[in-house]
């Protein structure tokens, strides 16, 4: 009898429990909607996502809130529009029962800016870009350079990423020059020469190489002797000499650390080395060679 009366109540309780949520649940949906509170989350960085600017965003698209019954406002269908504008990288969004809507949102965060042609964009880590504007400015690595589907921005991202957690590379790059996606080149803060990272693949083991270069080589050969360094092949340094007439490229082995390169591995071709300039001879010395050839 007792189990029965214990089966009885825990079914009045059950019965009161669904009651009170669907009555909950019918008040929510009459409920009337009578402010929308925006909270831009990141902050901290320079603003431009603002409550308004989201509001008038709102009302651009024709999305009435104020003074609807929250069963009538749709919440994905805002959360999908506000994702999809490019100043803002994510947002959530909840209703109230104080009787207001409540719109988290965080604006873009930028990892690079690129400028292709006359146009500039910054992107995020997802590949998301915004237009750049002259009313903001972020302090991210900068690329030069056009990207398709083919070869999207964030095939970028990781060699980026890479370079920004070291603190020596980080000194060192000061832009990224993508030519193709076989040819990405980085402008070093060390001036008078670019390096070719070829494919942005295997950066790790390619900048082991360059830092053996810049330690073995450039000091003793000099830091102005070439206009080019590629790192793009795999156990050698190409470097191209400055002076345009000169054909020849020198290759060093980083794996040939001892000893260090000499003129077995590092050479210039005499045929094809600039010549120094002949001084010209004085008049007078002219003039006594020529008597010199007539007397004889």
């Amino acid at each position: 009898m007792k189990k029965v009366v214990q089966y009885i109540i825990l079914l009045i309780l059950t019965a009161l429990l669904a009651w009170g949520i669907l009555w909950a649940r019918a008040k929510a949906r009459t409920q009337v909607c009578h402010a929308i509170v925006v909270d831009v989350l990141n902050t901290h960085t320079t603003p431009f996502v603002t409550p308004e600017a989201v509001k008038e965003e709102l009302d651009h698209h024709g999305i009435a809130i104020v003074g609807k019954a929250f069963g009538d406002i749709d919440i994905d269908t805002i959360e999908t529009l506000l994702r999809h504008s490019p100043y803002v990288e994510d947002t959530e969004c909840f209703l109230s029962y104080d009787g207001s809507l409540h719109i988290k949102v965080r604006q873009l965060v930028p990892v690079l800016r690129v400028f292709d042609g006359n146009t500039s964009y910054y992107v995020n880590r997802e590949g998301k870009t915004m237009r750049a504007t002259p009313t903001y400015h972020a302090d991210v690595p900068i690329v030069n350079g056009h990207f398709t589907s083919k070869f999207p921005v964030t095939r970028l991202l990781p060699l980026v990423e890479y370079v920004e957690k070291d603190s020596v590379l980080k000194a060192l790059v000061t832009m990224y020059n993508v030519v193709d996606s076989n040819n990405v080149f980085i402008v070093p803060a060390i001036a008078g020469h670019v390096v070719n990272l070829g494919p942005p693949t295997g950066f790790e083991n390619k900048f082991k190489k360059l830092q053996l270069f810049y330690h073995k080589v450039m000091p003793a050969r000099g830091w102005e002797t070439y206009d080019t360094i590629s790192v793009k092949w795999n156990y050698q340094v190409v470097a191209t000499l400055r002076h345009k007439k000169v054909k020849h490229v020198e290759v060093y082995n980083p794996e040939d650390d001892d000893p260090a390169p000499d003129h077995a591995t590092m050479t210039i071709d005499d045929a094809t080395a600039p010549q120094p300039a002949q001084r010209p001879k004085p008049p007078e010395e002219a003039e006594a060679k020529k008597t010199e050839q007539k007397s004889t």
